[in-house]
């Protein structure tokens, strides 16, 4: 049975927040069907990866000082201005006056400065190395000092690519820890934590006093369902108002159901294999006429069709071209005859056995048919699912061997996608490359423009010669929208995936 409608007919119902200013007061409930499973560890900015993921409930529980929105890829957010020193060594970010947090506490400069320093996320250690010192010279200015000039400072700090702008109560996060804060988050965002059933749901509210406006939901349910047949279902039959990666012919029929909308989102994520042994000189994967085989085993284009309807476009780089700084380069061509040709030529003229690729249930059916064309070259291998916060942790631990079904979705620039994926030490490095890591450091001191294009772009094209990764497409979500949404805030901001600003959301009246 459909569930009720909680719209009450109080549009009615109106606060007045200032003179003359009338917003209405948050109504009605709207459910998600998730795609995968919520991790605690989405609760705490401190902890991010760097990956697009946790944003889907960062951006409803949290805000940050500078973020992407939909009039800007680097909007004011809880700043409402910053500054940066002619020298490159310093940057300065005005506070928005009379932002709270949910529990009712006003945010200040101590809060930032905080947060920064509790930060153990996505290119925390290159932060911190860079920042000499931080300075409060008001209540609501933050001063941030570098120890060189880094022209990547906003790029690490002021976008997703890192949570460490993204602000939490020092008190609360004191008096209750770490694991505390996990359990019951406190944010600046626009909807605050009610509750959590791990591998259930998790469900927000409104919170009235967001410094941008009032949502327009009043609650937001976020229901955990990996099977995407069950997804669709919850959509037709009401359950469900949002269902997130709709795919192959679970799209086609969103899209032949007239009730219902297909909305195409992201672009910033761009799935990919990780070959692990490829630094062990015993493993095939050392070849690199191997991984060039196994890149050119790939008929992406048939893929991409089968997933997402032919929205994703066939990708030869880690960096979509639409990020700053991004090497456009041609993916290499489906070519099975070339393959085997390669295979023969590195002393496998049989294939060989390359044991598991390990990937998540969202995306079995891709990492089989990617499976598929390699069995038909000669390698063979075998796919395991893991539930995908144990995969993520397995794969940022380096605890994981053979093939893995991986990819990049960090936000920011070419160089934090770089720093995260090419430069030893990285989140998702497999291994090190003495020349990039040269050529990353040269890159992170350069204040010209277009010299440090040209070094990131030597990067680049280093790991596509060397297939470090083989890329199959920029992902392009299909989203299935149910027939009470107005508003999803779905693709609103550009390479963006999930609901944001969750602010915007908004039911139909009727």
């Amino acid at each position: 049975m459909r569930r009720p409608v909680l719209l009450v007919a109080a549009l009615a119902l109106a606060v007045t927040t200032g003179p003359g200013a009338v917003v209405a007061q948050p109504v009605g409930e709207l459910t998600y069907a998730m795609h995968v499973t919520i991790a605690p560890a989405w609760f705490d900015p401190a902890d991010n990866t760097g990956i697009a993921t946790p944003f889907m409930v960062q951006e409803a529980l949290h805000d940050a000082l500078v973020k992407p929105m939909p009039q800007s890829p680097m909007a004011p957010g809880l700043a409402e201005s910053w500054t940066e020193s002619a020298d490159g060594l310093r940057y300065e970010f005005v506070l928005r006056r009379g932002v709270t947090f949910h529990n009712g506490e006003p945010l200040t400069a101590d809060d930032v400065k905080f947060s920064f320093q509790r930060y153990r996320g996505a290119a925390a250690k290159l932060l911190k190395d860079k920042v000499k010192a931080i300075e409060i010279p008001a209540p609501n200015r933050i001063r941030f000092l570098l120890r060189e000039p880094w022209p990547d400072f906003m790029a690490f700090y002021a976008t997703p690519a890192t949570g460490a702008a993204w602000i939490v109560p020092k008190k609360y996060v004191e008096q209750v820890g770490d694991e505390g804060f996990k359990k019951q988050p406190i944010g600046a965002g626009p909807y605050r934590f009610v509750s959590h059933q791990p591998g259930v749901e998790v469900i927000l509210e409104a919170y009235e006093k967001y410094w941008r406006k009032p949502p327009s939901v009043k609650r937001l349910v976020m229901k955990v369902v990996p099977e995407e047949p069950t997804r669709l279902a919850m959509l037709k039959n009401g359950e469900a108002d949002i269902a997130y990666l709709m795919t192959g012919p679970l799209a086609e029929e969103i899209k032949r159901t007239p009730s219902l909308q297909l909305l195409p989102s992201g672009g910033q994520w761009v799935p990919a294999i990780c070959m692990f042994d490829q630094t062990d000189a015993k493993s095939p994967w050392h070849d690199v006429r191997v991984r060039l085989a196994a890149s050119h085993a790939i008929d992406r284009k048939a893929i991409a069709e089968a997933d997402s309807l032919g929205a994703s476009p066939p990708m030869g780089s880690l960096i979509p071209p639409a990020v700053e700084f991004a090497l456009p380069v041609e993916p290499h061509r489906y070519d099975a005859v070339r393959a085997r040709a390669l295979l023969r030529e590195a002393g496998y003229p049989n294939g060989f056995d390359a044991g598991e690729m390990v990937g998540t249930t969202q995306f079995a059916s891709t990492a089989e048919a990617v499976l598929d064309y390699f069995r038909a070259v000669g390698i063979r291998a075998r796919f395991r699912s893991m539930e995908r916060v144990a995969y993520l942790t397995a794969w940022k631990d380096k605890k994981l061997k053979n093939l893995l079904f991986c990819g990049a979705g960090g936000y920011g620039n070419a160089a934090t996608r770089v720093e995260n994926y090419f430069v030893t030490g990285g989140a998702y490095s497999l291994g090190g490359q003495p020349d990039i890591d040269d050529l990353f450091q040269q890159q992170a001191r350069e204040l010209d423009r277009k010299k440090r294009e040209a070094l990131l772009h030597r990067i680049q094209r280093l790991a596509s010669e060397r297939v470090l990764f083989i890329p199959i497409y920029a992902l392009y979500f299909n989203n299935g929208v149910g027939p009470r949404v107005q508003e999803s805030s779905l693709n609103r901001i550009p390479l963006h995936y999930y609901t944001a600003p969750f602010e915007d959301v908004r039911l139909k009246t009727n």
